[in-house]
């Protein structure tokens, strides 16, 4: 019985020390294939590299392997003192044709000027281009191809408004108002409701141009028309005159009138020109008169030519 205790105990104490060995024996730690490593830092590099790359693009650096440029980026073109109604009407042009280089950030208003044969219009251009920062471009329309369907028709005054159309009315200096002379009878009114959303997506403001004496007006289409064929200054014919000398010789053509036309033809023309305020009503719009100018030629045009006489622009 002694025998078997004493076995037992020992076989106890040879346990216990076993259990405490293990506890002071520290396993080797597992390493990872050297392959496996490579990968993995390959790949944290390159996620690195494109993460720093981003953000050298998005301060305006661009890092090639061979070379590193240096870009400026575009700040957009603000123009903090004008009216929230006259944002709309804002734009800043970029021109394919050209750069506008110093001129990038000179706000540019689009006008267009739509009138009727013998109405003023080409001395109501003539004034307007005569400020330096103003360029209307004439009766860009009167060419039939231009105005053969609607598709030419605004991609023609796209041309235009972006600054890209080279005329006599073209400026050194930096363009404040770009447009054109538009006759009612040059596909303006046949294709009126195509060119009010062309306007008013645009920010075109149209500016009519009207005689309050309609009978004058007749006169003056029947005297040019005489011009064109006696051609009276020095045989060439001209449909507008330069000079006092050059408007007394015209004058003294006195035209012969049909009364039986006579109102039928006022009422045409009135009429022509309540139909054209008529669907262009939507449009930011003013409507200016000949004789008035003539009397006052001070009246203020889209901000640039100072005024005593006020018109106000239309909605």
């Amino acid at each position: 019985m002694e025998e078997k205790g004493k076995e037992e105990k020992e076989k106890m104490i040879e346990e216990c020390c076993a259990l405490h060995k293990d506890a002071f024996i520290i396993k080797p730690t597992k390493r990872y294939p050297l392959v496996l490593l490579m990968a993995m830092l390959s790949l944290v590099m390159i996620v690195g590299i494109y993460i720093f790359s981003l953000c050298l693009k998005q301060g305006g650096i661009v890092a090639t392997p061979n070379q590193m440029k240096v870009s400026v980026t575009k700040r957009p073109c603000h123009h903090p003192t004008a009216a929230a109604s006259e944002i709309p009407y804002i734009h800043y042009p970029e021109p394919t044709t050209y750069s506008r280089e110093e001129c990038a950030c000179t706000p540019v208003r689009l006008f267009a000027i739509l009138s009727m044969q013998r109405s003023g219009s080409g001395w109501f251009e003539t004034l307007l281009n005569s400020h330096i920062n103003v360029s209307s471009n004439g009766e860009i329309f009167s060419v039939k191809v231009r105005r053969s369907n609607i598709s030419t028709i605004t991609s023609t005054l796209d041309k235009l408004y972006n600054l890209d159309w080279y005329s006599s009315a073209a400026k050194n200096e930096c363009t404040a108002a770009v447009g054109l002379k538009w006759m009612l009878n040059q596909g303006l009114m046949l294709h009126h409701n195509e060119i009010v959303e062309y306007f008013n997506r645009r920010g075109v403001s149209a500016i009519f141009l009207f005689r309050r004496n309609l009978l004058r007006r007749l006169v003056s289409i029947l005297a040019n028309t005489h011009d064109r064929d006696a051609k009276q200054l020095n045989g060439t014919h001209k449909a507008h005159v330069h000079s006092k000398n050059e408007a007394d010789v015209l004058a003294r053509y006195k035209p012969t009138i049909n009364t039986t036309l006579l109102i039928p033809e006022l009422k045409r023309a009135d009429n022509l020109a309540a139909d054209a305020l008529q669907y262009f009503n939507s449009t930011r719009h003013i409507v200016l008169y000949y004789e008035d100018l003539v009397n006052n030629h001070t009246v203020s045009f889209l901000q640039y030519i100072k005024n005593r006489v006020y018109y106000k622009w239309r909605p």
